[in-house]
Parts: C-alpha cells; structure tokens; sequence
C-alpha cells in the first residue's frame, strides 16, 4: 500500500531554521515528482515546491532563496530545508507524489514560527 509520511515539525523563532522529511514507501518514488504545500490557519493550501523526479526544483516566490527541496531516491524521501523562517510560513505542510494518474498525500505537519 502507497504511502507517504511526513515529519520534523516543530516550534522554531523567527530567523530560524528547520528541515521537513517525507518518506513514501509501497510505490516506485524515483519516479514521482513531488511537492510541498502549505494551509495557514483560515487560508486555501498554497504550493510552496516541487521536485521533479530529474531533479529540477521550483518554488512559490515568498520562499525562493529561503527554502530547498530536495530528494534522496535510495531512502525514498523529500526534503524541505528551510531557512530565515518568519511568521507567515506558519502551517500544516503536506507532501505529495504524483506520476501521470497516479498520487499520493502524506499527513499535514504543524510548522510553527514565533515572533
């Protein structure tokens, strides 16, 4: 059974740093691209990356150069390092994998960032 989850989530300040995992299992992940969306409390889910499975990333334009997604496809998981958090990147952030038809959610983790 296909199945992603997702872990590291935590209480950090701001200006601080914290590194979000999401392992799959039951499913050929070398093969997904995968994705990290965030849901701030009383806001829609927004996309904030994506990996390609060749490797080629792309971010929402509040976290370019603060954020890296990255994947290690021998332990089968994506990463977000996160950099210089503020306030605003507060919420539940959720991994995704997806190929053709074919996609997986893993459960939302509370990134909390203190003023």
């Amino acid at each position: 059974q296909a199945r992603l989850v997702a872990s590291g989530g935590g209480l950090v300040q701001f200006g601080g740093s914290l590194r979000i995992s999401c392992a799959g299992s039951g499913f050929t992940f070398s093969n997904y691209a995968l994705t990290w969306d965030r849901q701030a409390p009383g806001n829609q889910r927004e996309f904030v990356a994506h990996i390609t499975s060749g490797g080629v990333t792309n971010y929402t334009d509040p976290v370019k150069d603060r954020f890296t997604i990255s994947r290690d496809n021998t332990e089968n998981t994506v990463y977000l390092q996160m950099d210089n958090l503020r306030p605003e990147d507060t919420g539940v952030y959720y991994c995704s994998a997806h190929w053709g038809t074919f996609a997986y959610w893993g459960q939302g983790i509370q990134v909390t960032v203190s003023s």
